[in-house]
């Protein structure tokens, strides 16, 4: 154990701000669906994945230029959310939650099942490489540089967004009052497809950070999904303010202790705070709509 405030302990904090980042983007999009459309997306971490596979196939089988593969990357996922919705989610709006929570959890196995069908369980990689920094004795990756760089200005957008814009402000509407809304003469059906597109646009753009960083495989998104509806959970379903915070918070018990003890003690302190906030303030940190 070494805990010591030297430059190893700030070399921690300062990576957990960066891992921070694609966290808070992971659950960027989640909070956004479940803020205006009241479900929760249990199979959000396997769209991720998708997208993932979706690149990994443009630029290496097909053989696209990255960028234009992470472009596609982003759409195919788009698309899949805008699916997910018409075809599974609609169907059970006005049912109890148990059922929503089902058919996205079937959807999740099914996903699974047709990665592994169609890619194999083998680990796969773009094979691209983007180094790291040093500064001052500590050592930082490019990729998780420019993921947290990408995610607060995503955040940003996405915040302008929903307040400058006609969309934007349905968008808000809806997630604060979806039955009222239909006599405004908003379209909430329409709302709830645009909100799935950039829900599944946001997993794709993450699935773009991602296969920079982590190979792909089947499972990859049991890796991070129990950590992104912690973290969703601990800010308060549906604010994005409380997922940005809580990832901070959830990322710099993750980095710092792994570099004090071990990082599967890390994960345990992690999620032993999640239980101590819940059972303090069931609704979360910042407990909210969009």
């Amino acid at each position: 154990m070494d805990c010591a405030l030297d430059i190893f302990f700030l070399e921690a904090v300062l990576n957990g701000l960066l891992l921070a980042g694609l966290l808070a983007l992971l659950a960027l999009g989640l909070n956004l669906v479940f803020g205006v459309i009241d479900v929760v997306w249990i199979c959000y971490a396997e769209l991720v994945m998708v997208g993932m596979y979706a690149i990994f196939h443009f630029h290496k089988v097909v053989g696209l230029p990255l960028p234009v593969a992470m472009a596609l990357g982003i759409l195919v996922v788009a698309v899949a959310g805008v699916i997910l919705h018409a075809v599974v989610i609609r169907p059970v709006l006005d049912t109890p939650p148990i059922n929503q929570l089902l058919v996205t959890g079937g959807v999740l196995f099914f996903l699974q099942a047709a990665a592994t069908m169609a890619f194999g369980v083998e680990f796969k990689n773009i094979g691209v490489q983007l180094g790291s920094v040093s500064f001052a004795d500590m050592y930082f990756s490019w990729n998780r540089i420019l993921t947290f760089v990408v995610a607060l200005a995503i955040v940003l957008v996405l915040w302008q967004f929903l307040r400058r814009t006609f969309v934007g402000t349905a968008i808000r509407a809806v997630s604060q009052d979806r039955q009222i809304m239909p006599l405004m003469g908003v379209d909430t059906r329409q709302i709830y497809l645009i909100t799935s597109a950039i829900g599944g646009g946001l997993a794709g753009l993450a699935a773009t950070l991602m296969v920079l960083q982590f190979d792909i495989y089947p499972q990859i998104g049991l890796q991070f999904g129990p950590l992104v509806f912690m973290i969703c959970v601990l800010g308060g379903l549906g604010s994005m303010v409380g997922g940005f915070v809580a990832a901070f918070i959830i990322a710099q018990f993750i980095t710092i202790g792994g570099s004090c003890f071990a990082t599967e003690w890390g994960y345990a302190v992690a999620f032993l705070f999640f239980m101590v906030i819940i059972f303090i303030r069931p609704q979360g940190l910042f407990g909210g709509k969009v």
